[in-house]
C-alpha cells in the first residue's frame, strides 16, 4: 500500500478525531483532554513519546529513523482554542459554551496525528522526525514554551531538529491550494495602554479642568501619522486603537482615561523605531494638553520569518505532490501573527499555508468568527504534504550555500 493510500485508508479515524476534538475545544493551556487523546493516540500507533512539556499539555513525539544516514525535520501543531461563543450549528459543534476551535487547531492537531500513524507505517525511513503538539498559540507563546522545555534540541526525545515546518489553513484561498514566502511572512505585535489622567470637573465649566478625554482624541489621531510619515512606503507597519474607556457620567469631564490596542510590524528595526516614535507621540501631546501619560507595554510574537533554504525545500516538494497549479508564492506577509515565529530562533523553519474555502464558496467564514469551521476536505492532502516533507532528504550543502550568500 502507498503512502497515499495508507492515509486515505485512514481519513475515517482523522476525520472522527477532529470532529472530536472540535466538540471539546480547550482554552489555552488548558488542553488536558486533548493532550491526553493526542498521547492515546500516539500510543496506539506504537509512536514514542513524552508529555507534559510547555506548562503541563505539550507532547513531543518522536519516530525513529528506518536507516542510517538522514536527518531529523520537525512537524509542529497547536492544539488550542479560542473564548468564542460557536454559530456553526454543526452536529459536531463546540459543547463548551463560548469556546470552540475557531482558528482551525483541531485541524492541525489532526492533521499532524495522521502523518504520525502515516510516518509509523512507512517502511523505509532515513530521516528521524519529531512531532511538535503544542498548546497556547493563541496568546499563550505555547511555542516558545516548547522551545524552552527542549523540543528542538534533542533533550527530551530523538534528536536535535535540522528544520521544521508548520501550517495553517487559510479561509481566503481555494481548497487545497498551498502557499507561502521567502522571509517575513507574517507580523510581530506589541500590546500597548496608555493612560491619561488630568483634572475632572463639570463638563459645563471645562476651563477649570484638564480634560484628558481631548488629549486621548488627539493621541489616537496623531498616532495614525506614525505608520505614514515615520516607516517608509516600501515597509509595512500597524497602529491600531481598539479599545478606549473613560467616563462615568454625560455631565462630567473624567480624572482620567485609556486606550488600548495592537502594533504590528514585519521588521526589528521598524518595529524599535514604531514604539519609539509612539512614546514620544503621546508623552508629546499629553505635555501640550497638561496631562500625564503612562504607556504600558506587552511584548507579543516576533515576526514569523521563512528561512530561504527551508522555504525553497518546500517550494520543490509541493508542485511534485500536488502539482504547480496548486502551489504558489505568497504576494506579500499577512499582518497576524503565529507563535511558530519562536521555532525559527532555533532551527531553520517554513510556514506554510493552506487553502479552505470550498468551490462555489464567495464568503468563507474567516478565521477567529463564530461560524469558522476547518475544511475537512484538506485533511488528507495536508498529511500527504507533512509526511513528504518529513520522508524527503535534507540537502545540507545547500543551506551552508544560502548561508554564505547571505
Amino acid at each position: 500500500m502507498s503512502l497515499r493510500q495508507r492515509i486515505e485508508a485512514d481519513s475515517g479515524f482523522l476525520l472522527g478525531f477532529r470532529h472530536d476534538l472540535h466538540q471539546h475545544p480547550e482554552l489555552m493551556f488548558q488542553e488536558h483532554r486533548t493532550s491526553q487523546k493526542v498521547q492515546e493516540a500516539l500510543k496506539e500507533a506504537g509512536i514514542e513519546f513524552v508529555a507534559g512539556l510547555a506548562k503541563g499539555t505539550g507532547v513531543l513525539g518522536w519516530i525513529p529513523p528506518t536507516e542510517p544516514g538522514g536527518h531529523t525535520i520537525a512537524l509542529r501543531a497547536d492544539m488550542d482554542a479560542l473564548p468564542i461563543l460557536e454559530e456553526t450549528g454543526l452536529d459536531y459543534a463546540s459543547q463548551t459554551p463560548g469556546c470552540m476551535h475557531a482558528c482551525g487547531h483541531d485541524g492541525h492537531t489532526t492533521i499532524l496525528l495522521g502523518a504520525a500513524r502515516a510516518l509509523a507505517a512507512e517502511p523505509v525511513r532515513r530521516n528521524g522526525i519529531l512531532l511538535v503538539f503544542q498548546p497556547a498559540e493563541e496568546g499563550g507563546a505555547g511555542g516558545n514554551e516548547m522551545c524552552r522545555d527542549g523540543a528542538l534540541d534533542g533533550s527530551r526525545i530523538g534528536s536535535k531538529a535540522d528544520v521544521i515546518y508548520g501550517l495553517h489553513g487559510w479561509p481566503a484561498r481555494p481548497q487545497g491550494h498551498f502557499s507561502t514566502k521567502h522571509g517575513a511572512l507574517m507580523a510581530s505585535t506589541n500590546t500597548f495602554r496608555v493612560t491619561l489622567r488630568g483634572r475632572g470637573g463639570h463638563a459645563a465649566a471645562p476651563e477649570l479642568t484638564t480634560d484628558p478625554t481631548l488629549c486621548l482624541a488627539h493621541c489616537i489621531t496623531a498616532l495614525q501619522g506614525i505608520v505614514s510619515r515615520s516607516v517608509a512606503p516600501v515597509q509595512s507597519a500597524v497602529v491600531s486603537v481598539t479599545m478606549i474607556k473613560g467616563g462615568t457620567v454625560t455631565n462630567v469631564i473624567p480624572e482620567q482615561v485609556w486606550f488600548s490596542g495592537t502594533v504590528r510590524t514585519l521588521d526589528e528595526g521598524v518595529r524599535k523605531d514604531v514604539l519609539t516614535r509612539f512614546d514620544e507621540v503621546v508623552h508629546g501631546i499629553a505635555s501640550a494638553f497638561r496631562c500625564q501619560a503612562e504607556i504600558e507595554w506587552e511584548e507579543g510574537y516576533p515576526v514569523t520569518f521563512n528561512d530561504e533554504w527551508a522555504t525553497d525545500r518546500w517550494l520543490k516538494l509541493a508542485p511534485e505532490v500536488f502539482g504547480p497549479e496548486r502551489v504558489s508564492l505568497e504576494p506579500y506577509p499577512k499582518l497576524g501573527a503565529e507563535d511558530f515565529s519562536y521555532y525559527g530562533h532555533h532551527v531553520p523553519a517554513c510556514f506554510y499555508f493552506v487553502g479552505l474555502a470550498k468551490e462555489g464558496e464567495t464568503d468563507p467564514p474567516g478565521l477567529h468568527t463564530p461560524r469558522f469551521d476547518f475544511n475537512d476536505g484538506v485533511i488528507v492532502d495536508c498529511v500527504e504534504m507533512m509526511c513528504r516533507l518529513a520522508l524527503a532528504p535534507l540537502d545540507l550543502n545547500a543551506k551552508e550555500a544560502d548561508e554564505w550568500v547571505g
